[in-house]
């Protein structure tokens, strides 16, 4: 006991170690992550769809193109609108990742399930060279 009460600090940066290594085990994406080759190639190849689920805002400032703007706080009703694009491959975007991949949460309990999250979002589709389209409503 005395051991623990004079190594409180090493004790915690021990914990704190392992809890860090083991977050990307325990925060599992909920759709399959592609990088935007990959993400180039389901659309070029199995005619993906891209959902950005980005405020109207951040999709007006640049987004990729022929994507849909679905806001994430908007998805569950709009989903809808996506029902005709079931059984096909959906690519979910969104700034940086975080939010896709809550929506592909989301849009696999509602029954879509070939769903890719965009990893790095479209921050790493413009990094990695690909075009943006500006301003315009989405499609």
């Amino acid at each position: 006991m005395e051991f623990i009460n004079q190594n409180v600090l090493l004790i915690a940066l021990v914990v704190v170690s392992g809890l860090s290594l083991l977050w990307p085990l325990l925060a599992r994406p909920s759709g399959d992550s592609v990088n935007p080759g990959e993400a180039t190639l389901l659309i070029n190849r199995e005619d993906a769809h891209i959902v950005d689920v980005r405020e109207a805002g951040e999709y007006a400032g640049g987004h990729l193109p022929n994507a849909r703007n679905f806001p994430l706080g908007k998805l569950a009703e709009q989903a809808g609108e996506l029902e005709k694009l079931k059984g096909r491959p959906l690519i979910i975007c969104c700034a940086s990742g975080m939010r896709s991949n809550k929506a592909c949460g989301e849009l696999k309990k509602l029954g879509f399930d070939k769903l890719y999250n965009l990893a790095g979002g479209v921050d790493a589709w413009v990094g990695a060279g690909y075009p943006i389209k500006k301003g315009g409503k989405s499609k």
